[in-house]
């Protein structure tokens, strides 16, 4: 008997437990693929080099951008303007600032650990074990829908037509890349299923080569050059040990934290969250259903529910209550009786 009740607590036990993990479950949403790079104080930068940056045309930069060990010099198309205190420049071409290891303090020793914390997270991005695939596609991804995870290559990785980059938005991915990445011309970089570019990274030794009007998305961590061809979009971060080369070319990444923030990037960040509109609108819709709570008010119609059946109850209950204690005190003086006339 003490066994089987002992094995049944234990069934009880284990079905609540289950219930409870799915619940869980349920209700937590993890990353998947490897753990997010941490670029450090080199996220602060849309564009970062050691030998330089230039442009050609129109582009248009969001963020700021940075060179160090070289100057200032090496930062060619621009036309910059250095400010008053001598700490940074601007450029009609760039929404954020620019920085230069020539620059006054404290700026060359804020260079110097943007470039130390870009070329460790290179290292920490290049180290990565255990890929989620080796030589996929023998290094040709075009057309393929990849999941978060690792991927390796000891090869050159071209991307001749679309590549889709599905999952959540606290997934991550990380290519490591062994020689040359290509991005075809036109080719986008589609992200699906709340997929953020923050959470890409392409660590190329080689030279990485993102084609005329080509879509990019991703942090590149490239230990050789990173060249825009005319018209090329990166969402994302053009991190080089050597140079960046932009040709009419747009960089930027929605969430980038700058140092200091400029005015005219804090501005186009908040307008989104302005539209509260839109959230008053979802609330009318809500109140709009209402009339579905008042439908299951009329559930009057079930029997034994409602309050006619409750109300009734504790009548009964005084009743049966009054019963008792009548019987009680009968039986009382029944007793006390036999004992007075016995005595």
């Amino acid at each position: 008997m003490k066994h089987s009740t002992v094995r049944a607590y234990s069934t009880a036990a284990l079905v609540a437990a289950s219930f409870l993990i799915s619940l869980v479950g349920s209700s937590t949403a993890f990353a998947a693929g490897p753990a997010l790079v941490n670029l450090g104080s080199a996220g602060n930068f849309v564009i970062l080099a050691k030998s330089g940056i230039s442009t050609t045309g129109a582009s248009a930069v969001t963020g700021n951008i940075g060179v160090s060990p070289i100057a200032a010099s090496a930062i060619t198309g621009f036309g910059l303007t250095m400010d008053v205190s001598n700490t940074f420049s601007t450029s009609a071409l760039v929404s954020g600032k620019a920085f230069a290891s020539d620059y006054t303090p404290p700026t060359p020793a804020t260079m110097t650990a943007a470039i130390s914390d870009m070329q460790v997270a290179y290292t920490n991005s290049a180290g990565r074990t255990n890929p989620t695939a080796t030589e996929l596609g023998a290094g040709n991804i075009g057309g393929m829908t990849l999941a978060p995870g690792l991927y390796k290559w000891s090869t050159n990785v071209t991307i001749p037509t679309n590549l889709t980059l599905s999952g959540g938005a606290n997934d991550v991915w990380i290519f490591q890349i062994a020689q040359n990445l290509t991005v075809g011309s036109a080719v986008h970089i589609v992200l699906s299923g709340g997929a953020q570019a923050a959470n890409i990274f392409w660590q190329v030794a080689g030279q990485t080569t993102v084609g005329t009007t080509a879509d990019m998305s991703g942090n590149i961590l490239d230990q050789t050059a990173i060249v825009f061809n005319t018209g090329a979009t990166l969402h994302g971060r053009a991190l080089a040990q050597t140079a960046v080369t932009l040709d009419a070319t747009t960089v930027g990444l929605g969430a980038v934290t700058v140092v200091p923030a400029p005015t005219s990037v804090v501005t186009p960040t908040l307008t989104p969250v302005t539209p509260t509109p839109t959230v008053v609108q979802t609330q009318s819709t809500v109140t709009t259903s209402a009339p579905t709570v008042t439908a299951v008010t009329s559930s009057p119609t079930m029997p034994n529910t409602g309050f006619p059946p409750e109300s009734s109850t504790p009548s009964w209950t005084s009743i049966a209550f009054t019963s008792i204690l009548g019987f009680a005190l009968l039986s009382l003086m029944v007793v006390i009786g036999k004992r007075f006339f016995l005595n």
